[in-house]
């Protein structure tokens, strides 16, 4: 077992007319709930789908638990993309069969509490769920293994704050402790609290990589308010919030 869950060593992705991420050199350790925060178009995404292989970099390297992107990695991480990708056909207990035939870490029965805990009937088809119960059955898939790296790509964006809290509640009450979360967002304020260190993307680069606690020690202000300071003067500029 590696010390470092996640290293990114110059990594850059660039599209044919756009650069994404820029140079980007990052280490995450384990056992944390890391918040990757910056506004639309900051490259959060891009450095979602590269580490769970979805996406290749055009330049530099990234190692999850020692060893690239590959069949192993994607056996140890658990991603929650920010849209469905589940067939409407599909009952919750037939996703539950897929997962267990692809995840030896799938674990059933924490995958029927957890519906239980969040009112999901697993019986029922997703063609007839609401777009909030939708959510909570990606959830529940994405957050019933016992994966090293759960990687969480706006899991709060377009839901209510009552189904935030319920949200970030069952995301801290099931990961594996053992593992690291690194969860994508802009709405800062409503995570920040169960965050241990946070990664801001600026224009496709890292600007800042610290411990919330020292953040706020040497700030002498909220990661939010911090956020909002280096952002509103970027968007004065002339980037996209």
């Amino acid at each position: 077992m590696n010390e470092q869950l996640v290293t990114c060593t110059a990594l850059t992705k660039r599209y044919s007319s756009k650069t994404a991420l820029t140079g980007v050199n990052l280490e995450l350790g384990r056992g944390r709930i890391v918040g990757l925060l910056g506004p639309n178009g900051s490259g959060k995404t891009t450095l979602i789908k590269i580490l769970c292989g979805l996406l290749q970099p055009t330049e530099g390297a990234v190692l999850v638990d020692g060893s690239p992107v590959g069949p192993y990695t994607k056996s140890i991480i658990s991603y929650l993309p920010d849209r469905m990708y589940f067939a409407d056909w599909m009952k919750a207990t037939d996703l539950f069969d897929l997962f267990a035939d692809f995840y030896a870490d799938f674990d059933r029965t924490k995958a029927l509490n957890m519906c239980a805990s969040l009112g999901v009937t697993p019986s029922d088809r997703i063609k007839s769920m609401s777009k909030g119960t939708k959510e909570k059955v990606q959830l529940v898939m994405v957050m019933a293994r016992k994966a090293q790296l759960y990687l969480l790509d706006e899991p709060i964006a377009g839901v209510d704050p009552a189904a935030r809290d319920f949200i970030l509640n069952t995301i801290l009450t099931n990961y594996n402790e053992e593992g690291t979360v690194l969860l994508s967002t802009h709405l800062i304020s409503d995570i920040e609290t169960v965050l241990d260190e946070v990664v801001f993307l600026k224009d496709g680069s890292v600007t800042l990589h610290d411990g919330v606690d020292s953040i706020r020690e040497r700030e002498g202000k909220s990661v939010d308010a911090l956020f909002r300071e280096i952002f509103r003067a970027h968007n004065m500029e002339g980037g996209a919030f």
